[in-house]
């Protein structure tokens, strides 16, 4: 069987953000397995001047934002998003007539794909990538274990039982949803992945380049990503005055931008490290491998919550198809990744002390790490490559369609 499954995204390309990138490559793997796909974003991708947008061999059908006063409310506007989403899927279900709808995190999506569902008769398969809760917590627009978050909860594990089959991203996620009393064998694991091709292993550093950031002759730790709370970049900072006793020549190099942008400077400033802490800001993703090449350490060193321990980051992993050292907390997350001493170095979390330790004993390594930087690569190429990813939903969309595929 060669079904069409048509997909329910929160967003997607052009916008760049780790959940773009995963559902570009699903997509793009499901088709090479010779399936139909289709996609469709909700109300989230924001404003759009056409009703369908390809996006380089990608095409999605767009959500119009909803209107009216629901949808200026707090709180209840999510209920307005879940309404725009519905209608726009029943639209584009009832001209496509899919075999399966697919609804990817958050929840919303779900609520609105298993209501299209039922009334057209198609089974629903429901992807984790995080608790929604759990990130809503991080970034400050909810309390733990508050009202709106036992709410939040409460619709996460209600789409779960009502989802045909159910999809997360790593086996902290799925662990829990067993601990909630959901049936092991509805729960399958896709997880994040790279494609190795796309990424040169140990690329040479661009001399301008460092020269340009004020970094000629520094051994650099950094970090490219979002500047997000659980990240821990201010742990990073917080243990350079440390690794600065053992390793005066070293920089901080972090790339990005994000919500704690202004507070990380800030820090920076306040402890006198502004010319040790170089901040780079956004760069054009076509730009990023450029960055990577310049820095001889990287650090992921997220602070320890429900969402790190529960949820794998995806950057860890581009990091390793580069065959680039790297050290990071021993958060759940991490530690489904990383083998400590073998493919990357772990130190305790929240432990600045520590975090100082590793990092010294890394940049410190003979042969500049080698046999981690290459057992880092064999890994990726081995388990975490996008087609072997998109295998598991042989096994999933088959147990939801009732069919071998």
């Amino acid at each position: 069987m060669s079904p069409h499954i048509l997909h329910v995204f929160d967003h997607s390309v052009p916008l760049h953000s780790g959940y773009t990138f995963r559902s570009a490559n699903i997509l793009r793997g499901q088709r090479r397995l010779g399936w139909q796909v289709s996609a469709l974003t909700g109300p989230k991708q924001g404003r759009s001047t056409r009703a369908e947008e390809s996006v380089d061999d990608l095409a999605f059908f767009r959500t119009p934002l909803p209107s009216g006063l629901v949808a200026r409310l707090p709180a209840i506007n999510q209920w307005a998003v879940i309404r725009a989403t519905e209608r726009r899927l029943l639209e584009v279900a009832r001209r496509l007539r899919p075999d399966l709808l697919h609804a990817h995190s958050p929840v919303l999506n779900a609520s609105a794909a298993l209501r299209v569902g039922r009334r057209l008769g198609i089974p629903v398969v429901y992807e984790i990538r995080a608790f929604w809760e759990d990130a809503a917590v991080d970034h400050g627009t909810q309390r733990a274990w508050g009202p709106r978050y036992r709410l939040t909860r409460s619709m996460e594990t209600r789409a779960v039982n009502a989802a045909s089959q159910v999809v997360t991203i790593c086996e902290g996620l799925r662990g829990d949803l067993i601990a909630r009393g959901i049936p092991e064998a509805k729960i399958g694991v896709v997880p994040n992945a790279v494609d190795a091709d796309q990424f040169s292993f140990g690329g040479a550093a661009d001399p301008a380049l460092k020269d340009a950031l004020g970094l000629g002759g520094a051994r650099v730790i950094g970090f490219l990503g979002s500047f997000y709370a659980y990240e821990g970049l201010d742990l990073l900072i917080a243990a350079l005055p440390r690794i600065l006793d053992h390793a005066p020549d070293v920089k901080l190099l972090l790339v990005g931008g994000g919500p704690q942008e202004a507070a990380l400077k800030a820090q920076a400033q306040a402890m006198q490290l502004a010319e040790r802490v170089i901040f780079v800001g956004r760069v054009p993703h076509a730009e990023v491998s450029r960055y990577y090449d310049i820095v001889d350490l990287l650090a992921y060193p997220r602070h320890a919550m429900r969402l790190t321990d529960l949820v794998t980051p995806l950057k860890p992993l581009e990091a390793m198809a580069q065959g680039r050292l790297l050290i990071a907390s021993d958060v759940g997350g991490h530690r489904e990744l990383i083998t400590d001493g073998a493919t990357g170095v772990l130190f305790r979390a929240e432990d600045i002390g520590d975090l100082a330790r590793k990092a010294v004993a890394t940049l410190d390594l003979p042969d500049q790490g080698a046999a981690l930087r290459a057992n880092a690569r064999r890994y990726v190429e081995q388990e975490r490559t996008w087609a072997r990813s998109v295998d598991n939903y042989k096994t999933i969309y088959g147990r939801a369609l009732n069919a071998t595929l």
